[in-house]
């Protein structure tokens, strides 16, 4: 599916997205954010898909919206919301 080179360590992910790493971790706890590929090891790498995933959920939580609310947003489809208020 997705190119090796192309995808990157959770750290990595977090520096990109502009968040800290407890965030992304927070954001996979709950269901907001799934890992592109699990290395055999164990590492959770993420894509550019995954990286804007994580700005819009920053984005929209920065703007009113409740990490919640966000997670039920995503499960409706709902998450081309530029512009959209909370």
């Amino acid at each position: 599916m997705s190119e090796k080179g192309r995808l990157v360590p959770l750290g990595a992910a977090a520096k990109k997205a502009g968040v800290s790493r407890q965030s992304v971790q927070y954001y996979l706890m709950i269901g907001l954010l799934e890992p592109s590929e699990v290395t055999p090891g164990g590492r959770r790498l993420f894509d550019e898909k995954a990286i804007e995933r994580i700005k819009l959920i920053k984005k929209l939580n920065e703007s009113g919206y409740p990490l919640r609310g966000i997670k039920e947003l995503f499960i409706e489809g709902r998450t081309d919301l530029k512009g959209t208020e909370p």
